[in-house]
């Protein structure tokens, strides 16, 4: 893509109701547009991101054996009534009206309709367990939006639901999609913490917030720091023992959030040296809630014995809008955005020091044509600006390569190379840069 044709509205500075970090290079890099308080528009770059971060959720989500649907935004009123939620939920919940008078509501969360779904197609036991999820926008009235993207109104997210005959299939769901939310944040680039979290309005005995340390968090997190850093622990094992023993290994010995902290056990079960106490953002979080919704909507099957049991559940969410803004928190620097080769909006970024030099434009197409072909997405800066204006705004976007091309490359036939990431530059001739830039150390 070449930059004269692409939108990148830039900004030099951020707007001053702008806090977090996060929110002001998102506003900054032209990630973003702000439409309303807590609502916003995602413009070209930002939009690249969060394509290539929901495409890692869903293959994630695949490989634990989740199949996936699309439902509805509008929800009907009926359905949470049923569950008993639609005068318990609060003033997050937008309720609307349609031109009959019905009443339906914008989801906020869809444990209602994928029950109502199952239970309309899910005939016999042996049909179980059922894992199944949905990417779709959500829309909380959050009294106080901010954070930009970290805590918005409107947010694409990705949610789970499983369905299983007893209380130990289900858990053995739950913790397969634990397994799968370590495997997300990790390919992201992420260290996260998961913690004893406090269930809320979904309800249930069972759950766990995954935690990206960051200032701008609003809970804080009590952990013994050795859960930190951890590998992705890969596909989930089969069989149901094993599976329980990784996760927990990854919640021992402790680590809950404010809301389920016990200062007297995380004393006893953390030695001093190893006591970690931070500020985290919630990026995932997880619920094992029973039979709470398969029974007040009377979601039952007939077991192998031929009586009716209500199903026992669980819902997976992670904010997939709000991901792009965790990882920003957590890569970036005094210039600005730092990406992760995986969700990067373009791999290489293409400075064209002389865009009105005949053959400096073609060095750069050369090597803008070289790298497209070998399935390496790359920007193209054919601006007529300054010099200094270029490299400022590809440091702010952030991409993971810079490849700098001017006079001086036409003259000598070495190419400037820079990692965003270390800063390390290289000069290179034209076959070595495109050989380092589609193997070895680039990534693919």
């Amino acid at each position: 893509m070449k930059m004269s044709r692409f939108l990148v509205p830039t900004l030099k500075e951020a707007p001053s109701d702008a806090v977090a970090v996060s929110h002001k290079l998102a506003l900054r890099a032209g990630l973003i547009h702000q439409e309303a308080a807590g609502i916003f528009s995602w413009l070209p770059l930002g939009i690249r991101v969060l394509k290539k971060i929901e495409q890692i959720v869903r293959e994630e989500m695949d490989r634990a054996g989740a199949v996936e649907v699309l439902l509805p935004t509008i929800q009907k009123a009926d359905l949470w009534r049923k569950s008993g939620r639609y005068d318990d939920y609060g003033a997050e919940m937008l309720r609307i009206k349609d031109r009959h008078d019905r009443d339906f509501l914008f989801g906020p969360t869809a444990e209602e309709v994928m029950t109502e779904i199952v239970g309309a197609h899910v005939n016999s036991y042996q049909q179980l367990p059922v894992i199944l999820y949905n990417i779709q926008w959500k829309f909380r009235d959050e009294v106080r939006p901010r954070f930009g993207v970290l805590r918005s109104r409107e947010f694409l997210m990705k949610d789970a639901y499983s369905y299983d005959l007893d209380e130990a299939g289900a858990r053995e769901s739950y913790n397969r999609m634990f397994v799968a939310y370590l495997n997300i944040f990790a390919r992201l680039g992420l260290s996260v913490l998961p913690v004893r979290a406090d269930p809320g309005p979904i309800g249930g005995d069972l759950s766990h917030e995954f935690m990206l340390l960051a200032k701008t968090g609003e809970s804080m997190v009590y952990a013994d720091d050795r859960a930190l850093g951890l590998p992705a622990p890969g596909v989930p094992p089969e069989d149901r023992a094993e599976l329980q023993a990784l996760v927990d290994e990854r919640l021992a010995p402790y680590a809950a959030s404010d809301e389920l902290h016990d200062a007297s056990e995380y004393e006893a079960r953390v030695e001093e040296g190893h006591r970690m106490e931070a500020r985290g953002v919630e990026v995932g979080h997880i619920f094992f809630f029973g039979d709470k919704y398969s029974r007040s909507m009377d979601v039952k099957l007939d077991g192998p014995d031929g009586q009716p049991i209500a199903l026992q559940s669980g819902s997976y969410g992670v904010g997939v809008s709000r991901l792009v803004a965790a990882i920003i928190e957590a890569s970036h620097d005094e210039k600005g955005i730092i990406w992760p080769e995986a969700v990067a909006p373009f791999h290489v970024g293409i400075v064209n020091l002389a865009p009105d030099k005949e053959e400096v434009s073609a060095l750069a197409n050369k090597v803008y044509n070289a790298l497209e072909g070998a399935g390496r997405q790359c920007l193209l800066d054919d601006r007529k600006i300054r010099a200094g204006g270029k490299f400022a705004d590809m440091d702010l976007i952030g991409l993971p390569w810079q490849v700098v091309i001017g006079p001086r490359s036409v003259a000598s036939g070495e190419l400037e190379l820079k990692n965003r990431a270390s800063g390390e530059t290289v000069s290179l001739g034209f076959h070595d840069l495109i050989a380092r830039l589609t193997q070895g150390s680039a990534g693919n």
